[in-house]
């Protein structure tokens, strides 16, 4: 049988891969200037830690987290039907998003020390969950994100916002047609009374609600208001807010970010519905929908101020963002931007005969070193061969290798466009390509 890809996984191939690249230039870019530094965590996570910080109760931990065991465990959870009597370093899973890994690492290796500076870190990496594929939506994806930790300070929501936003518009992104979405989501300080409130509506309304809300009644009902069905979420219209429920400390912690983003010129919309997927948030959330793109969400993050001691840590606040790779590429082509770069101009460098393949090999290492892009044949093609596979890797320029021409110590250079040749010295072919590129 021909080997395939697993459902939801996608080979990044060619345009695709440099605009994953490109993607990590613009993050560097952008969050560096505001001290953020490069952080990579691995992959395979122990469970606990996503159970921890992401929250038992979430859709992603319950259905959606990919279990990793070694063969040998493997087969014991079989026998056993159970993997409760694994050690916890044994309980594996995929990394299904970014924050619960770093905050783990920051715990593990005490980044935020008392009285330290906050800690700032940024990732690139391949994110894993088990959904169901759809547009916009795969089982291995990729993310960008921030993770700021140690900043109380409501202005650290904002500047994360603004951030965000920046990203966007470096990535091409027309910001007029981005909707970014804010609400508080309040602190255990009012929250859990809030909670309770919901949690008694939609028992209320049970009867006409799903039976995944019915569940959330009593496992986490803020979820209730992401229901997909059309009827539950016209009930959940009516449903209290926590706007209205907000503590006074919450209360003016969410209107100084909004100071902070009016000040800043950055348009928003309200949304007292928004509540994001992961029970780690608290105070600020927001999310930035494409509307017209098909895709949903781009991006969306929040204050997490009780995350590190989930994991083990001392109270440290925190506050961050992701922007899923996939879908926001699939917005910006939507509104006909492209996040591919292009790739660098090729010189084809051609032999008259198989007698100068080795003055081929040799100007071909020569062009490289020099940091240009250089193709040459490998498969003893004929010259009107060769002309051919230049066409169809767009070279720009072709240097023709003959016997007579390194006779005389020259070779010829062609313009592929102009279809001008001229002779120059083997010695200056390098830096001749270099001034006509």
């Amino acid at each position: 049988m021909q080997a395939q890809k697993a459902e939801g996984t996608k080979d990044l191939i060619g345009s695709e891969m440099r605009a994953w690249q490109h993607m990590q230039e613009v993050a560097a870019s952008v969050f560096e200037p505001y001290g953020f530094e490069p952080i990579e965590t691995p992959a395979i996570e122990q469970v606990d830690v996503f159970v921890h910080g992401i929250g038992q109760s979430t859709d992603v931990v319950r259905k959606e987290m990919f279990r990793v065991f070694s063969g040998a465990n493997f087969a014991r959870v079989l026998e056993e039907g159970t993997d409760a009597k694994l050690k916890a370093k044994q309980r594996l899973a995929l990394r299904p998003e970014g924050t619960a890994g770093v905050v783990r690492s920051v715990v593990e290796n005490n980044l935020v020390p008392q009285g330290a500076a906050p800690f700032k870190a940024y990732y690139a990496e391949a994110m894993f969950r088990g959904e169901r594929p759809q547009k916009g939506r795969l089982r291995q994806f990729h993310q960008v994100g921030i993770e700021w930790l140690g900043a109380p300070d409501p202005a650290a929501d904002a500047e994360c916002i603004i951030m965000l936003m920046e990203f966007y518009k470096r990535l091409g992104f027309d910001l007029s047609k981005l909707r970014l979405l804010i609400n508080s989501m309040g602190d255990p300080a009012c929250r859990p009374a809030y909670r309770d409130q919901v949690r008694q509506f939609i028992l209320d309304h049970a009867d006409d609600m799903c039976d995944e809300c019915r569940e959330r009644a009593e496992i986490n009902p803020l979820r209730a208001f992401d229901c997909k069905n059309d009827h539950c979420r016209e009930i959940m219209a009516d449903a209290p807010l926590m706007r209205e429920h907000l503590c006074d400390e919450c209360r003016e912690h969410y209107e100084q970010v909004k100071r902070y983003l009016d000040a800043a010129g950055i348009q928003y919309v309200e949304d007292p519905t928004l509540v994001r997927g992961l029970d780690y948030y608290t105070r600020t959330v927001f999310e930035v929908e494409a509307p017209g793109a098909g895709v949903g969400s781009i991006g969306g993050g929040g204050r997490y101020d009780g995350l590190v001691e989930l994991e083990g840590g001392k109270h440290t606040p925190g506050v961050g963002f992701a922007v899923g790779f996939e879908r926001a590429l699939l917005a910006l082509e939507a509104f006909g931007g492209s996040m591919t770069t292009v790739a660098a101009p090729c010189v084809y460098v051609a032999n008259v005969s198989a007698d100068q393949r080795g003055d081929v090999f040799a100007v071909s290492n020569e062009l490289r070193t020099a940091g240009i892009h250089a193709e040459a044949d490998y498969q003893g093609r004929s010259l009107k061969a060769q002309f051919k596979q230049a066409d169809k890797l767009g070279a720009s320029l072709m240097v023709v290798v003959g016997a007579d021409e390194l006779a005389e110590g020259k070779v010829k250079l062609r313009d592929m466009a102009s279809h001008e040749e001229v002779l120059v010295s083997r010695d200056a072919v390098v830096a001749e390509v270099s001034s006509r590129l």
